[in-house]
Formats: structure tokens, sequence, C-alpha cells
């Protein structure tokens, strides 16, 4: 990051210099949220923007996909995140000119993100043309108390004149109509990118409704295909000394709040502009109306001072639980707390809603849910704010019908998740890198018990919960086989892992690893509410048609899981014929070419060993009970050098796994690469909205990583491995109703309850018992093995297959350097 521009602070982001060449990663950066709606960090003035955005989690429109090849069982339906309408705009004018940012004369700027109020604020002077500096503040927040309401306040001051100046607060439909400043909404780079959302051309919110009363507007829709409604309100409060007058504006997709002050020297005109959004799978928009009434007046009883002070308080308590703390390295720690801080942008107040790949921040991935919310954001929530981590299984399981369906008709007994949806509806195109996907039912069976583990909640798994281990166990016993070669063994063929760089495989490690835990969990769960809860258990059995017989069935499935080891190379092959590919030669593919799926056709992609992101090396991490210490460490050597790290979900595994096995180093590059691929854009997609899976993972990295801790069944284990260069890792963990302190040195680990009743936990596995008001310190004899250096495809290269062939490394025709006629 230029230092200059964005300074360290470790609870701030800080923009001090105005700049257009990166305005789509910082319009994400400086975006504010809290997970059911957010709004982009574009200017107030509604002008000079990459995207101008508001989003609305799930409020989506659909669309049928068209294939050019037709197949039986092809996702039909595309659903895309909408750009519901942008209430952020405040327009101003001096002596009738517009102020601009990018074209206007400012002499000063400051624009920060605080991170323990929630508050974007803006602070310029602008010179205008006739010479008259103008003082312009602006505070912006997305309430975090009040999940439907966000809040504006917009400050003028002309310092050393009079003036006429004009006030616009503006709600523009920006999905479909033209902006008066700009023919079409200005997206960006139009290049292929399938991380980018799907382009709707015809009109998609069919107007329902437009209200204005005492400068109060709402707006309301209908979406074209998906039936889905939402509508959008705006009020306002205006002050000042001056003389001022007021007018209004009102039609289908545009609103405007328009104020005439006679501006004298020094004094302050100040508008408060609070704006609600409510949206539904098909109540009609007068209901979302009243709802938008409502918010609105709760928030103008309220008054803004108290609303941004619920913010700061509900913060205060975020940060108390959630809050990791980094001696000795300042800008990490304030990277690492804007990643924090933006988990909780994109996710705490989804209330039953899903956690989407980009939070609400942009339209990247279409505003799809991946499995990047069980594995990577869930973690964070189950061990801080378990109410979020439930809500979001709680979502999974109101999509428990649909993947009956989609199992049923890809011809499996049990369930079958989507890949990635918004509705619930599979809506990939591309099965071999989605649909194939099987393993995210293990990674929401593991969310779920690591939840579980995590706060001992057995009700919600007895309310209905078990419903997801029994159904996706029984899609893995159905789509999995026996074979016997000497020793009898369960399989699993045709499936992808999450390197989607190798696609519909047979027996993937990771998918086999997962999948095992996800049977024996089913069994030990229903062994469980059986004994615990017999009522429960048997209402369970004749909701599911569970046949007892089935236990043994999953119980044996699992214990005879195929986990494939080639002896020869000493790791674990990440698919049954992963090995008898040859090398893509990464130490020499140029930067140019990167990420390979831009510029290389899949079948190209597939021949090669060669990752788009971490699979075994995943598999190491979260079912690490599986494999040796040795196995890791060549496991992670081996595959290290063939990941490109194309994927933002790469780099904290390998940094967990890393400081794991020895390669402190390397741990610490892999972490840093984490805590500012969006910070400084190092995918060169930021603008498309924040990657919340990595910011999930930098958590994991943290705590799992360098902090050491394992959970085991509930069972929580330590072996640190803190970075030279701090001084200090502390975080907190909530564990069965106690908050565990933990204060990681490079001579003892500390541990100390902030809550709640004992907890046991143990340290190289040795046991230690934490008593409320009994701090513990554990004396530490070293920071875990360190071994130099970093794995190379060339490490690998030359080295013999069992059969006796060589494998070699090579980067696909055209030869580096030249390029197709």
């Amino acid at each position: 990051m230029d230092r200059t521009r964005f300074p360290v602070d470790e609870w701030s982001l800080i923009e001090s210099e105005l700049r257009r060449d990166d305005l789509g990663a910082v319009e994400t950066l400086f975006a504010v949220g809290n997970g059911y709606f957010g709004m982009r960090g574009n200017f107030d003035e509604g002008r000079d923007s990459h995207m101008d955005g508001t989003f609305v989690n799930g409020f989506h429109e659909t669309w049928s996909i068209r294939h050019a090849e037709e197949a039986y069982g092809f996702a039909r339906v595309g659903q895309t995140i909408v750009n519901v309408p942008d209430a952020k705009i405040i327009r101003l004018y001096v002596d009738d000119e517009p102020f601009v940012p990018f074209e206007a004369d400012i002499t000063e700027y400051r624009r920060a993100l605080d991170l323990k109020t929630g508050v974007l604020t803006r602070e310029l002077v602008w010179r205008t043309p006739s010479g008259k500096h103008v003082r312009i503040r602006s505070r912006r927040m997305v309430s975090f108390v009040e999940r439907h309401l966000g809040v504006i306040d917009y400050e003028v001051t002309v310092l050393d004149a009079h003036a006429s100046v004009l006030i616009s607060s503006q709600m523009l439909n920006r999905q479909d109509a033209t902006d008066e400043y700009r023919a079409k909404p200005l997206s960006g780079d139009e290049d292929f990118d399938p991380r980018k959302a799907e382009s709707l051309t015809e009109r998609v919110l069919i107007p329902q409704l437009s209200r204005e009363r005492g400068g109060r507007y709402l707006l309301g829709y209908r979406a074209a295909n998906s039936r889905m409604t939402v509508a959008a309100g705006m009020d306002h409060r205006f002050e000042t000394l001056d003389e001022w007058e007021q007018s209004a504006h009102l039609d289908q997709d545009h609103a405007k709040q328009v104020y005439r002050i006679r501006a004298t020297p020094g004094t302050t005109a100040r508008l408060t502009k609070t704006v609600t959004y409510h949206s539904s799978r098909g109540v009609p928009t007068r209901e979302l109306a009243d709802r938008c009434d409502r918010t609105l007046d709760r928030a103008a009883e309220a008054g803004a001072v108290q609303l941004f002070a619920d913010q700061a308080a509900w913060l205060a308590d975020f940060w108390e639980r959630s809050d990791v703390r980094i001696g000795g390295a300042p800008d990490i720690q304030q990277a690492t707390r804007w990643n924090l801080f933006q988990l909780a942008q994109a996710s705490v107040r989804t209330d039953g809603g899903g956690i989407a790949a980009k939070g609400v921040s942009g339209s990247g991935y279409g505003g799809h849910y991946f499995w990047d919310a069980e594995i990577y954001a869930l973690p964070f929530f189950s061990y801080t704010t378990p109410d979020v981590a439930r809500n979001a299984l709680r979502f999974r399981l109101g999509m428990l019908p649909a993947a009956r369906e989609r199992a049923a008709e890809l011809n499996q007994r049990g369930a079958l998740f989507p890949w990635r949806t918004i509705n619930g509806l599979e809506s990939s195109a591309y099965y071999a890198a989605s649909t194939a996907q099987y393993h995210i039912d293990a990674d929401i069976a593991h969310a779920l018990m690591q939840y579980v583990n995590a706060t001992g909640d057995l009700d919600f798994v007895a309310r209905g919960a078990i419903d997801i281990l029994v159904e996706t166990a029984r899609m893995w016993a159905d789509l999995g086989f026996w074979r016997g070669n000497g020793v009898r063994g369960f399989h699993i063929h045709g499936v992808t892992g999450p390197d989607e760089y190798t696609t519909v495989v047979n027996d993937n490690l990771y998918t086999n690893v997962m999948a095992k835990a996800n049977l024996q969990a089913a069994v030990d769960m229903c062994d469980r509410l059986l004994r615990d809860d017999p009522d429960a258990y048997a209402r369970m059995a004749l909701r599911v048609d569970l046949d007892t017989a089935e236990l043994a069935e999953w119980r044996d499935a699992a214990q005879a899981m195929h986990i494939p080891y080639d002896e020869g190379l000493g790791v674990h092959p990440q698919d049954a014929q992963f090995l008898e590919r040859e090398l893509w030669d990464l130490d020499n593919t140029p930067d140019d070419k990167r990420p390979l799926l831009l510029h290389y056709h899949p079948l190209v992609i597939y021949r090669f060993q060669v990752l788009k992101q971490a699979d075994v090396v995943l598999a190491l991490w979260l079912q690490g009970h599986e494999f040796t210490a040795e196995e890791k460490r060549r496991d992670f050597e081996y595959y290290d050098a063939l990941t490109t790290g194309d994927s933002t979900l790469s780099a904290v595994v390998q940094s967990i796994v890393a400081a794991e096995v020895g390669y402190a180093h390397l741990a610490i590059d892999y972490f840093t690469s984490a805590i500012y691929v969006d910070l400084a854009n190092l995918h060169r997609n930021t603008a498309d909205g924040i990657h919340v899976a990595s910011t999930g993972g930098v958590w994991s990295a943290l705590t799992n990583g360098f902090g050491g801790m394992r959970d085991r069944d509930g069972q929580l284990d330590f072996d640190p491995r803190l970075p030279e260069a701090w001084t200090e890792l502390a975080f907190s963990i909530a564990l069965r109703g106690s908050r565990l302190r933990v204060t990681l040195t490079r001579e003892a680990i500390a541990f100390e309850i902030a809550s709640g009743e004992a907890v046991t936990v143990s340290v190289r596995g040795s046991a230690v018992v934490v008593m409320p008001g009994q701090p513990v310190s554990v004396p530490l004899a070293h920071q875990g093995v360190v071994i130099e250096g970093t794995p190379a495809s060339a490490d690998i290269a030359g080295q013999r297959r069992p059969d006796g062939s060589v494998i070699t490394a090579s980067i696909p025709a055209p030869l580096v350097g030249e390029e197709p006629e």
C-alpha cells in the first residue's frame, strides 16, 4: 500500500489523497454494510464512480441460462444480485457551480473508515471557480443495530463569502433508469472475467409504488422474473441559521429533495438523511413501504446523535469478543482489523440470510453464496459470535428441500447442496468446476459440527439441523461404492475438489477425507440424539425416513474410506490420476499470464499438475488428525510448489499449514498476502467487492496458524507458532458459554476466563484447566521447528513415479515470450 496516501492507523483506514486510477477498488475498501444491505464507497455527490452500488443481500433477478450444448440436469436458471435504488446521492452546487470531486480544486482532503465507530467520514475544502472556500463534511453508516437503516450526515460551510448553495438529496433506480450525468452505469472493464456478475439487459425493477410526504420518499419495485419485491425510503432533517427554501420531485425511478440556501460566511447547513431498505420474496411493496415508514419513524425519534452512539456501542462489544491484538506490527494490526470488520459488514445482520462471497460490498460473483461461507467465514463466528453462525446454518437448513430435489435430479439419494446459488437452486452453467464439487455437502456438515462443538447447542441439532447430517451422509453412501483390491475400500468417483484447475476426478483426497468426517458425524449425532432425546430422534427418523441399517452402512463407509497415498513419492495424490500428469512450470510462467483461467482454455489447464487453490493442503488443516506430521510436511511441500494462488481462498490455508509444518517465513508471507488481497488489490478485482472468504481466513490464520489452535470434537489444543517480528498475539474464543482470552508471547501462552465457567484446553498435548479469576500461563520451550526456503516445482521435476516414468515440467505452447499469429 502507498503509506503516504493510506497512512498506518490501527483503528482506521484513512485516505489522504484523492486519485482516480484505482477508483473501483477504493469504492470497495470504503463500503459500509451490515450483512443485510451495503453501500459502496461512492462519493456522496453521485459522480466520478467506477460502479455506483447499493445491494440488498439475496435480492436478485433470475434469467434463463442458454447452453450451447444442452444436457439433462444442467442448471437452467441464473441468479444475479440487483443494484437497488441508490439513496446515497447528495449533490451540491455553490453559485450554480456543481461540486464534482475529480474536477474540483480541492485544497484539503481526508476520508476515513473508523473501525471503532463503523462510520465512513470525509472532510474536504473546495475552492470554487470564483475563489470561495467551501468546507464539506459527511458521515455515512449502515447500522448494525437497526438492520434496515442507514444514515448520512452532510454539512456544507462557505468559509469566506456569501453564496447561493443548493443541496439536492436524491434516490435513483440505477439498475434501470438513466443517470442524468451518465448514459448508463459505468461497470468498468468489460473484458472476459468469470468472477464478475452477469449483465442484465432487460428492465429488472418494475415500478409498484412511489410516494412523498413531508420530505420522506418511498419507491417500491418488483423484480421482473424472480418476483421479489423491494422498497427503498429516504427521510430528511435539515438545519441551518441561514435563510432557505425547499422543493420536491418524484417519479417512478427518481426522487429528489432540494434545499436552496442563502449562505453566509461561516454558517453551516446540515442535512441528516436516513435511508431504509426492506425486501421480500413476494410481500407486496405497499407492506414493505409500511415497514420502511416504521424504520424511518424510529430513526427520527432516536435522532442522528443516538444512532451514531448506538453504532459505536455495538462495535465496542463486537471488538471485545472479536479483536485480535498483534504486538510489534502496527501495519499488520491495521490490516487485520480492517479484514475482521469486513466480516462483520458481510455477515452480522443477515439474520437468516446467506453470507455472499462479496458480502454486500459489490456485485462480484453475482451476489452468490458458495462453500466459502462454511469453511472460511463461519469459524470466526462460531468462536466469537455464535448466533451469526447459527443463523447462517439455519439458512442452509432452509435450502434442504431444494438440495433433496437436486440430488434426485442427479440420480442420488439424500441431498446435494448447490455449489453457487442465491435462492437454493444451482446457478452455475459450467458443471465440471461447479456442480461436480459435491464436497460442499461435507463442508456444510463440517461447519455444523464445528458450531455444535464450540457452543454445545444440541437443541439446534434436535430441532432439525440433524437432517443436514443425515441427508448429506445418505448422499455420500449412495454416491460412493465398494471395491476390493487386496483391501476392501470405499471410493468416490466423478467429483471435483476445491481445486478448480482439476475437475471430475476419482477419489479426490479432500472430498474423501471430508466425506469420511461427514459420515462419521452423522452416525455420532444420531447415536447421541437417540441416547439423550429419544423423542427428537423418533421425530427425525420419521421425518427423513431413516432406517437404522443406514447408520451401520455410514459407519462402515467412513471407516473404509479410500485415502490415496503414493509410497514412492511419499505424498497423498490429490486424486487417483493426478500424479500421472506432468507439471506446469509455474516458476517460469510470466506474470502477465496470471491468473491462468483468463489466459488458457480449461482443457489445457486440466492436463497438468497445477492448482488454482489449496486442495490437499486444505484437508491437512481441516482434518489434520488424519495425517502424521511427516505426511503433512511432505504434502505441503509438494502441493505448495504447484499452487498458483489464482484463488484468494488459498493464501490463508497455505499460511496455516506452513506455520504448522515449519515454514515460518512462508507462513507470514502468505498471511501478509491474505490481509492485503483487497487493501492492495493484489488480484486486480477488488473493484467487484470484498473477498469475504479471505477475510474469514485471516482470523483462522491468526488463531489456527500462528496461535496453533485446533478443535477436535470440542477439545481445543494449542501448538503455537508466533512470528519472529511479533511480540504478542492475543485473541478471544467463545467455548460452550464461556469466553477464553488467549495471549501468546515467545516465552509462554496464557489463558484467562473473561466470562463464564471453567474451561479445559491442552497445550501440545498437556491438559490445562482455566478457572474464573485464575489466569494460567504455560511456558513454551519453542515456537516449532523452522524450515528455511520455499518449495518449488523444480524440486518435483525429475522425480520418478512408481512406474518408473520421470515427472517433467513445462508451459503449454505458445512458448513464453511468443504470441500466436
